[in-house]
């Protein structure tokens, strides 16, 4: 039998209406936004306006960013001239332009330069220009790259500084002119340096890269009960060409959840905060990171959930099952897909990508984007394979990211249904009594982590404390998701929200973050437990070397972080245990 919220929520999930929907999408999307531009500040007065029409307080502010909007370029190989685009913070070069030999040196994601030495010339790459095969290419001497993308090309951001960048972080900015062109002209460059000793090629690009202000909407629906706690609703405004997918569908979506619960806010009993970033695409996420820089404390004492959405509606987006999420967060999605779709939502862990800027503060994680296209034998499925997701599907489409980002790739029918999954979701979260995150659920993901970096250092690192502490840790967890079975006063259920969210302040950095949760881990690569992801370097060096015993001592160091984190988290969850119990 249904209660009257599940009753209440279904009649709101009656209420997302397809043809708003599309008309805010034609809206927002009506022009090229790249950001700080007046075009995207356009689209991001179009959005306060409605949001004011819906009875909300909105607040716009602007703030400096290092944006990088990418030029003209040019491409020569063997004299036969190439179309191709350049990338954000990627170089410009001089007038003249850059020349050189070029190598191939295979996949992006693989290349080995020990195998095809690179230094002085430029490298042909299949793949999308991401940050770490340029840093990799760079290192390896490259003195410029072509990426060879898929059947179009794909804008890409090859810098993996996270945000602004600063005196320590700036230097990790790209260094060389990087371009892509599409495949068929791609498999033509491979087949010229296949068969043409000493191919040349000749570059030249212009990327116009500085410091710009770029804006940040809010929008509050506030609560019956906690006027402090909220829930975090968030994407990003600015695109590459129209982006009507990527991301207009996604700031239609956050729009008509705003308008169904902006009328019907009487049973949540928590805030729901609306942000619209900037800086997505040209930045480096540098809207939500500067939000997080210039709300750090608050984010950490109020915020219980980050739910993100970016790139939904696609036509031929069937694969509901692999969007990102937190272990702690997936139950809250995986209800919500079944109810409304029938299926199974497996969920994939974060990568480091995407308007994720709160995880220093310690803030729990649901969502990128959420509905992908089935994987396919395409060049476009291969690569965004590894991008989105575990590599089950195929990506948010063949246009992410291209010219042909526009209004044909849009299906109103899965808009709908993606908004009323998100809808469901955003109103659970805000609504529950008991805040929806399962604290069990990520320490026995850290737990499957832990035990996976003990057997791979097979004794050289001493982890008893740490298993220890996970068993205590997992007792408590169980007590005190009995106490949720029994009534509970107002009192008693603020003490254990509480601590849900203290929890998350540990858990979720402890998981996810790997240097100064006050500053903003590179967009690389990040291995789980990042303090210990040297544990897999640790069981590839021979014991008693050099490098052995330096790698050792940071691990121990960490480590010590670690069990401490974990006592933290005991000492959280036993408290309220026994206070509840009094």
């Amino acid at each position: 039998m249904k209660t009257n919220l599940e009753s209440f929520k279904g009649q709101l999930i009656q209420d997302v209406n397809q043809e708003l929907l599309m008309e805010y999408t034609q809206n927002i999307a009506s022009e090229v936004r790249l950001s700080g531009t007046d075009e995207e500040l356009r689209a991001f007065y179009y959005v306060k306006a409605k949001l004011e029409e819906f009875g909300l307080e909105t607040e716009l502010t602007f703030n400096d960013a290092y944006i990088s909007l990418p030029g003209q370029a040019e491409l020569m190989v063997n004299g036969q001239i190439f179309p191709s685009i350049t990338h954000s913070m990627a170089v410009s070069t001089d007038e003249t332009g850059l020349e050189g030999e070029i190598v191939y040196a295979g996949k992006a994601v693989a290349a080995n330069y020990e195998n095809q030495p690179v230094r002085g010339k430029i490298v042909l790459l299949d793949g999308l220009a991401i940050p770490g095969a340029v840093l990799q290419a760079q290192q390896a001497g490259a003195k410029a790259i072509i990426f060879i993308n898929a059947e179009y090309t794909h804008e890409m951001i090859v810098s993996p500084v996270w945000g602004n960048p600063t005196r320590d972080t700036y230097k990790n900015l790209p260094v060389i002119p990087v371009v892509s062109v599409n495949f068929h002209d791609g498999q033509k460059i491979k087949e010229i340096v296949k068969n043409q000793a000493n191919c040349q090629g000749w570059l030249k690009t212009q990327v116009d890269t500085g410091w710009r202000k770029i804006p940040t909407l809010t929008a509050d629906i506030p609560s019956n009960t906690d006027q402090k706690q909220y829930v975090l609703f968030s994407g990003h405004i600015d695109s590459w060409h129209y982006g009507v997918m990527d991301n207009g569908t996604a700031n239609a979506t956050m729009l008509e959840v705003a308008r169904i619960l902006s009328n019907n806010k009487g049973n949540l009993r928590r805030c729901l905060k609306l942000a619209f970033w900037s800086g997505h695409s040209h930045g480096r996420y540098a809207g939500s990171a500067l939000y997080c820089d210039e709300h750090w404390e608050d984010l950490h004492e109020n915020c219980v959930l980050h739910i993100n959405i970016d790139s939904v509606g696609g036509t031929g987006a069937t694969i509901l099952t692999e969007a990102n999420c937190m272990a702690e967060t997936r139950d809250l999605a995986k209800r919500s897909i079944k109810e409304l779709t029938g299926d199974d939502f497996e969920g994939s862990r974060f990568g480091r990508a995407g308007d994720q800027s709160f995880w220093g503060p310690g803030v729990p994680s649901l969502f990128m984007g959420l509905s992908e296209q089935p994987q396919s034998n395409n060049p476009a499925s291969e690569a965004f394979s590894q991008l989105f997701g575990a590599g089950k599907a195929g990506g948010f489409g063949w246009w992410w990211h291209t010219t042909e980002d526009t209004l044909d790739k849009i299906s109103p029918e899965n808009l709908a249904r993606d908004c009323k999954i998100y809808l469901s979701i955003v109103y659970d979260a805000c609504s529950s009594e008991i805040l929806p995150v399962s604290q069990l659920a990520a320490v026995e993901e850290l737990e499957t982590y832990i035990k996976d970096y003990q057997r791979k250092t097979n004794g050289k690192l001493n982890f008893s404390v740490t298993v220890n502490r996970i068993e205590e840790l997992k007792k408590w967890l169980t007590e005190f998701g009995s106490l949720l079975d029994s009534p509970l006063s107002n009192e008693q259920i603020s003490q254990v929200n509480k601590t849900i969210k203290d929890l998350s302040n540990i858990l979720v950095t402890l998981n996810y973050v790997k240097g100064d949760r006050f500053q903003h881990d590179t967009a690389m690569k990040q291995l789980p437990i990042p303090l210990l992801a040297n544990c897999e370097r640790l069981a590839d060096l021979k014991a008693g070397s050099h490098e052995y015993h330096l790698v050792l001592t940071e691990l121990k160091r960490n480590l010590n972080k670690v069990n401490y984190l974990f006592l933290e988290a005991i000492r959280t969850v036993k408290f309220v245990v026994e206070q509840v119990r009094k």
